[in-house]
């Protein structure tokens, strides 16, 4: 369930508690779990002259970034959230192989939709957008590997996080970028300060996430990360030796 305080945090109104939402990090829905989708073996898709799939990225209208093939007959969607650490052992089991094996054949695109499961994830979210759309799926990924130095800056930093709600509404971002380490991630990746708290300050941005994160919620049922859509059917949360089986059923074979 998308609780309302997400909204709260974004609009700069009041703090959300970091731990808010953690829980659903991995939560397996069981009756979409079971969804399929079958199809004929589809044959490699070849990329325009001189190009490779694997490097066509692009940003949707649903507010993701998709890597591969626009027309691929085989859409699969992923609802993930940088402070979920299945999402992060996903994408270290999937993500080589999913570009160089499924994307690049044309068959396969993936597309990233953020999913905010709590306050940590807002930062995250804004700081890995903040740059060239082609960058956005490489960072998060870098930012997975990443992530338990993260959850170790949280643990060496409580009296900053326990300052936070005192803080100025505006001033509250920054403060758990910079007390969780993703100031300095970001920043090592060519993401300067002034350009990392512009966009820690865009609202419009923030708000756009925490209503695409209720749309997920209530047009897929997304209650939990990562949860994966394939053709529009959401086929749950599963690890990537599962998720490489529906593919495959779906025809990328």
């Amino acid at each position: 369930m998308i609780r309302n305080s997400l909204r709260s945090v974004v609009l700069g109104m009041v703090a959300v508690p970091l731990a808010l939402g953690l829980a659903a990090c991995g939560k397996k829905d069981e009756t979409s779990a079971t969804a399929t989708t079958s199809g004929a073996p589809i044959g490699k898709i070849a990329p325009p002259a001189g190009k490779s799939w694997a490097d066509v990225l692009v940003k949707t209208p649903e507010g993701g970034y998709r890597i591969g093939n626009p027309d691929a007959p085989i859409k699969l969607v992923e609802f993930g959230a940088l402070s979920c650490s299945h999402c992060a052992a996903f994408a270290q089991e999937s993500y080589a192989k999913m570009r160089d094996d499924y994307v690049a054949s044309g068959r396969v695109s993936y597309e990233l939709r953020y999913f905010m499961l709590n306050a940590l994830d807002v930062p995250a979210t804004l700081l890995a957008t903040c740059g060239a759309t082609e960058a956005v799926i490489p960072l998060s990924e870098q930012f997975w590997a990443w992530q338990p130095k993260m959850f170790e800056n949280l643990q060496a930093n409580q009296k900053q996080l326990a300052a936070i709600d005192a803080m100025p509404k505006a001033q509250q971002l920054p403060a758990i970028a910079q007390a969780s380490g993703m100031s300095e991630f970001f920043a090592s990746r060519g993401i300067a300060r002034d350009q990392a708290n512009a966009c820690l300050s865009d609202v419009a941005k923030a708000k756009a996430l925490a209503d695409q994160t209720q749309k997920a919620s209530d047009t897929f049922n997304v209650t939990g990360t990562p949860t994966f859509i394939i053709n529009g059917n959401n086929v749950g949360s599963m690890e990537w030796k599962e998720l490489e089986a529906k593919l495959q059923q779906a025809g990328a074979r």
